[in-house]
């Protein structure tokens, strides 16, 4: 059950329960701009739940893609496009001018960091200009993007404004995060909590209202900076512990300790402690990127992010931390790294994805590349891989002649599909970055207890 914010006193006391009531009903179309990770499995849930969905994107064969009833990323199937598009409630378009058509529209475009680590908002600029060229009375915006605290407030807003509409009044605006966690089959956008926050308490209650049609359970905030704010510090708060296990890790390597039975035996603590894994670095649209909003934001404000900052710091080493044991695992075997074929084993970002974005592997190749090493991969998602501007790669497939062939394999992301246990057999040199083969190797006798150096 929602609580709705009190409206406004005067005149529009009773706007917002009349837009809200409508929105709820079964007659409000929804417009979502941008048909990727997040804005596609909103788009298909709320066609699921009955709700007339008109897309946006201006990538041609992502429009093309979904009208044929076909899905471009790894977290929904051609079937469920298919059956969003053939129950008649989503259809895709690159015309912006039909934003009119909509009742409520959301904003799901990408909010990548330029080179120089700060804020790109040029696709929320792109979104919002195309709204207000179109914004109707009593519309609900929702910017989804995730951004950084006062983004909604002071950058949309304004550009909403333009026409003399005034949010609460004529029209509503909020912020809520996606929560989109790409490979996860228990948690998706129906079933997450959402959260939301208004630029007044009437656009929070339009917007929750309307909301609540496909997602089971709404939590509104006071405020849209709230919002925003929320959603940073989730991954921020993943991102800081992430970098505090990689800096036990690197610690546990100096001290010739294991740092995943470490972790295993911290674990048994049964309150006061929270089990992180250290990795290869962190990858991703999320985690790698996000916490730099705030950081940049503070720091217009003359206050460091410390924690964050720090955090970025030792995850962004992993990769050579990574490399280096590469180089470690040739040198026991009496390989130098020039001349040798390195096997990376996973290139996606996380296991059971496709997402290379920020994708710790493309360090790494870069960093043994460097070296002189031939670097290969296979990853059953990632059939073709951009590594660099200048090189483009094709996986290559599991077969005993490409083990025979290669001196080293690395397992950067340990897919679910990946047999381990010929991993480790077929391998002449193996580095396991994600303790994928602790599971192969316990027991053994003679061989190390779970270290990044598998096998040498």
């Amino acid at each position: 059950m929602i609580e709705s914010p009190a409206a406004p006193e005067g005149a529009a006391r009773s706007l917002p329960d009349s837009v809200a009531s409508r929105l709820s009903s079964g007659k409000a179309a929804l417009g979502v701009v941008g048909l990727g990770y997040v804005g596609l499995p909103l788009a298909v849930r709320a066609a699921g739940r009955g709700v007339s969905v008109l897309g946006f994107d201006i990538d041609p064969g992502v429009v093309d893609g979904v009208n044929r009833g076909r899905s471009h990323i790894s977290d929904l199937t051609d079937e469920e496009v298919a059956d969003a598009r053939g129950s008649g409630g989503l259809e895709a378009t690159a015309e912006m001018a039909r934003l009119g058509e909509c009742d409520a529209i959301s904003i799901c475009v990408p909010t990548p960091l330029s080179r120089t680590r700060d804020p790109d908002i040029a696709h929320i600029l792109a979104a919002s200009e195309a709204v207000a060229a179109s914004l109707g009375t009593e519309q609900l915006i929702v910017l989804e993007s995730t951004t950084y605290p006062g983004t909604t407030r002071e950058v949309v807003l304004p550009i909403l404004r333009r026409g003399g509409l005034e949010p609460g009044r004529d029209f509503f605006l909020c912020f809520s995060p996606e929560r989109v966690d790409p490979g996860n089959r228990t948690w998706k956008i129906g079933n997450t909590p959402k959260l939301i926050g208004g630029v007044t308490e009437a656009c929070t209650a339009v917007g929750a209202a309307f909301y609540s049609r496909f997602v089971d359970e709404m939590v509104t905030v006071s405020s849209a900076e709230a919002a925003e704010l929320a959603k940073i510090l989730e991954n921020a708060f993943r991102a800081v512990n992430i970098g505090l296990v990689n800096e036990m890790a690197l610690i546990a390597d100096r001290l010739g300790l294991n740092i995943w039975e470490v972790i295993d035996a911290a674990a048994t603590k049964p309150f006061g402690f929270m089990k992180f894994s250290p990795g290869p670095g962190l990858g991703g649209h999320c985690l790698p990127v996000d916490p730099h909003y705030l950081a940049w934001k503070m720091r217009t404000m003359d206050y460091r992010t410390r924690f964050i900052d720090m955090a970025s710091e030792i995850n962004a080493e992993m990769p050579a931390f990574v490399a280096g044991k590469v180089r470690e695992a040739l040198n026991g075997a009496g390989r130098p790294v020039k001349g040798s074929r390195v096997l990376i084993l996973g290139v996606a970002y996380k296991k059971d994805v496709g997402d290379v974005r920020e994708s710790p592997a493309t360090a790494i190749l870069e960093l043994l590349a460097k070296d002189g090493a031939e670097v290969l991969y296979h990853d059953p998602y990632v059939p073709e891989w951009a590594a660099r501007d200048d090189l483009t790669l094709r996986s290559s497939p599991l077969s005993d002649d490409l083990f025979a062939t290669t001196d080293v394999a690395v397992i950067v992301t340990d897919h679910t599909s990946f047999d381990f246990e010929r991993i480790y057999r077929e391998s002449r040199v193996l580095v396991d970055a994600r303790n994928a083969t602790a599971r192969v190797t316990a027991g053994m006798a003679g061989e190390p207890p779970r270290r990044w150096i598998v096998k040498s």
